[in-house]
């Protein structure tokens, strides 16, 4: 015989028990079949607030009781023809009656005893279990309906009692030795004193009403249906990428179960596990899945870790003093005080100082805990020997689950050292010597980004996935976002990188979607968002709060380069072609790294000069390497080298910037360029990354725009000047041309100095030749004497910056 239990989703309403029906149809084919339902879904939490509404004189109770009549009367009618619903309405009826009289006794005497919340609790699988089977009688199959009350005896405790197993076992092999019908419909989660009152097993207590059954009948399976495919790897509804577990030992479920696995109720294991009974757990609304498969020995050829989870609304207390150490009887103290006040106990652990004690109970218990144990300390509390009872609030467990993790090494390594890269805070950490569970107490907030970094540590296909918050999506920002879209398929089948963007916002909308922007449409989502403001931005991309998550600054704004601090303190990365910050006060770059390297937040700015090219990088690995820089000379602007490239006596200089501007190589201010400015920020940031402290007041800027050009405010004011100081740029043309040299706007720095200017390159200098738009670096050093190290390639224009801003991304996607 095999005994089957369908939970509260699974027998939610008509549509889903006619589901329910076909699957017992099926398997009781071959088979006799034990049937134990729950309630309809959500009809117990109906019933017990009902129940505590009455028992304040709040009358709204009886619309409330009228909505459980009509759930359970239109299931009959939906199943059942009309000609022969009158007998199935009538006592479906008689037990509402019953329960209403129950509901008024509350109400007039203001009092809500266990012993009548239990007998109220007990109406959800009475009148589900009951309208069932006579559904299946009507369909013919060879049903029986047995109250479980008559079988399973308990304790009289009432809401969770304690079950008599001998008499239990001796009711269920009396009666199913007996039975000759093929199915037999039993209510779960209730049971009976020896006197005959009503008792209940506790909240999930059909999965143990079905448990008991399979054992005392020795069952050849129990299945648990419900509505996911499984025991998954993780919680399904926070980690997406979670799969079903095929096959699990007792001990892993019940470590699972435990740890907030909802598909079984813990208690449930330890009847069919004296007995070796197999578990498998199904989904009702696809019997095709396979489930899970939950058997004594585990599946050796699976993995180590095969599940992670957690408990929510955790408080950790603890408990410490110089008084504890080497003095016996203080835990006992402390557990028995949390014993008598009835707090259970979800996690210990202890130093092997002895200076302090934590545990982990619920967060509604907190007070009640701290009042308790401060009371029973009293006398050390007051002579300095313990500190009072310390409380922290709003915490979770996470629990990494195999029967074969203490077979594998650095488990526990990889499991912390995935939290600390992703910024999360361990408060205390628990593992028993079976080294079945690894449990970590860690903020609630957390939770969710940390499950999902470990689930991608132990459980996918080592694929990593970044989270963007793109702020600036102009010109450079679209081209990044479509060259993104482009490549998708290729960094994720290459690279094993799954990249999302969350959150994108311009000067004037911004928009998010946690499960990422359709690329495809994200100028129509950025349109339909809210107004823009850096702040708020700030707020929901750390709210979200997702792992390995990067904000993209793709602007030249100085607001949004103030703000990076506040990402990387987050534990956000932050990847930007914004000069800005990397140029302010040495002190600001400083900090800036400093965070980044307290916080594990890379913090990477490789566009920051040469658009793609690989200066910084290159830089960074000749001085990571040992190298010394003595020298550095460079052509850093592509708007200017195009600018003078094109640039002659056939056009005037005016025609070539408009042109640049337009071709978008210039800043949207394309003063900044001409003026020197960007470029100082360009060699200054060389500098530094050289290993030197520099300003950018120290960067001497031999400028070659008239004083006029550089006083302008505004474009129109600014190509207005160039129009008027045409002939100084024709001097500054001709002069070069008679020296048959070429103008070039270099940046040097030597010595500790820094200079930027145009200077006249001769026809044998490196830079004589460099056309278009494109960037040449000479690094010198130690080992680059004669024979300059040198980088070169397109330093401007929006796809080559968006190709630049992409491989930080990826750099990033590699750490």
């Amino acid at each position: 015989m095999n005994v089957l239990k369908f939970g509260g989703t699974s027998v939610a309403n008509a549509q889903n028990i006619s589901q329910v029906i076909d699957i017992i149809s099926k398997t009781s084919q071959d088979k006799k079949v034990a049937i134990v339902v729950s309630a309809f879904g959500n009809t117990t939490n109906m019933l017990l607030k009902t129940a505590e509404l009455a028992a304040i004189k709040d009358e709204h109770y009886k619309s409330l009781l009228q909505e459980i009549e009509n759930r359970h009367m239109q299931v009959v009618k939906d199943l059942i023809p009309v000609t022969a619903q009158s007998a199935i309405i009538s006592h479906t009826k008689r037990l509402l009656n019953y329960l209403e009289t129950l509901y008024e006794g509350c109400f007039l005497l203001s009092e809500l005893t266990p012993k009548t919340l239990a007998t109220i609790a007990s109406f959800g699988e009475l009148l589900s279990s009951y309208i069932i089977s006579e559904v299946m009688k009507f369909r013919e199959l060879d049903s029986i309906y047995k109250d479980s009350r008559e079988l399973i005896i308990t304790s009289e405790s009432y809401e969770n009692a304690q079950v008599e197993m001998s008499i239990t076992a001796k009711n269920c092999v009396d009666f199913f030795t007996e039975n000759k019908h093929q199915i037999v419909i039993l209510p779960g989660f209730i049971a009976e004193t020896e006197n005959g009152q009503t008792t209940t097993l506790g909240r999930g207590g059909s999965d143990y009403t079905a448990a008991i059954i399979a054992a005392a009948v020795d069952a050849s399976q129990l299945q648990i249906w419900t509505d996911v495919s499984g025991m998954y790897t993780s919680n399904p509804r926070i980690v997406k990428q979670a799969t079903p577990i095929p096959h699990i030992s007792y001990q892993e479920a019940m470590e699972l179960s435990h740890f907030g696995a909802k598909v079984i109720y813990p208690p449930t294991i330890q009847p069919v596990l004296e007995k070796e009974i197999p578990i498998l757990i199904k989904n009702t609304f696809r019997p095709e899945d396979s489930g899970t498969l939950i058997t004594k020995e585990p599946n050796e050829k699976q993995q180590a870790v095969k599940g992670i989870s957690y408990i929510e609304n955790i408080s950790l207390l603890t408990l410490e003093g110089s008084g504890m150490i080497g003095i016996p009887g203080f835990s006992k103290r402390l557990f028995e005080t949390l014993l008598a006040q009835k707090i259970n106990i979800v996690l210990i652990t202890q130093a092997s100082s002895e200076h302090s004690i934590c545990i982990g109970i619920n967060d509604k218990e907190a007070s009640k805990a701290k009042i308790a144990i401060d009371e029973t300390f009293a006398y050390e509390i007051a002579s300095g020997k313990v500190d009072p009872i310390l409380v922290e609030q709003q915490l979770a467990i996470l629990a990494l689950v195999g029967e074969n993790m203490k077979n594998h090494q650095g488990l526990s390594g990889k499991m912390f050292s995935t939290l600390g890269r992703n910024n999360v805070n361990i408060r205390a950490i628990a593992q028993g010597a079976s080294e079945k569970n690894i449990s970590a107490v860690i903020n609630s907030d957390d939770a969710k980004k940390a499950l999902n970094a470990l689930h991608e540590e132990f459980f996918e296909e080592k694929i990593k996935q970044l989270n963007l918050f793109v702020i600036g999506v102009g010109n450079v920002g679209e081209r990044f976002l479509a060259q993104l879209h482009q490549q998708n398929d290729f960094l994720l089948e290459q690279l094993k990188l799954n990249i999302r963007v969350i959150g994108v916002s311009n000067s004037r909308t911004m928009a998010f979607n946690a499960e990422g922007i359709d690329l495809t449409t994200w100028k129509n989502t950025l349109a339909e968002g809210e107004e823009a403001s850096l702040e708020d931005f700030h707020k929901m991309t750390k709210s979200l709060n997702l792992r390995n998550s990067i904000c993209i600054d793709i602007t030249a704004s100085e607001t949004v380069s103030n703000v990076y601090e506040h990402y990387l303190r987050n534990n956000i990365a932050v990847v930007t072609c914004n000069k800005i910050a990397c140029a302010s006060q040495y002190e600001n770059y400083q900090n800036l790294k400093r965070i980044s390297r307290k916080y594990n937040a890379p913090f990477l700015f490789e566009t920051n000069v040469g658009a793609g090219l690989p200066i910084i990088d290159t830089l960074k690995n000749l001085i990571a390497s040992g190298d010394r820089m003595h020298k550095i000379q460079a052509v850093l602007s592509g708007s200017l080298n195009f600018v003078f490239n094109n640039f002659s006596n056939e056009n005037t200089f005016k025609e070539v910037v408009i042109q640049a501007q337009k071709e978008g190589y210039t800043e949207p201010d394309p003063k900044i360029d001409l003026s020197g400015v960007d470029v100082a920020r360009k060699i200054l940031i060389l500098a530094r990354e050289s290993g030197y402290i520099l300003e950018l007041e120290d960067i001497q800027n031999n400028a070659f725009l008239p004083e006029e050009s550089l006083a302008t405010t505004t474009n129109e004011d600014f190509y207005a000047s160039l129009e008027k100081h045409e002939a100084h740029f024709q001097n500054i043309y001709k002069e070069a041309n008679d020296k048959n040299c070429r103008l070039k706007y270099v940046a040097t720095f030597e010595g500790g100095k820094a200079k930027v200017g145009l200077q006249h390159i001769p026809s044998d200098h490196p830079f004589y030749n460099l056309e278009g738009s494109d960037n040449i670096v000479l690094f010198f050093t130690d080992r680059y004497v004669a024979q300059p190290l040198q980088v070169k390639g397109a330093g401007a224009g929006a796809d080559v910056t968006a190709s630049g801003i992409f491989a930080d991304v990826i750099r990033i996607g590699k750490f």
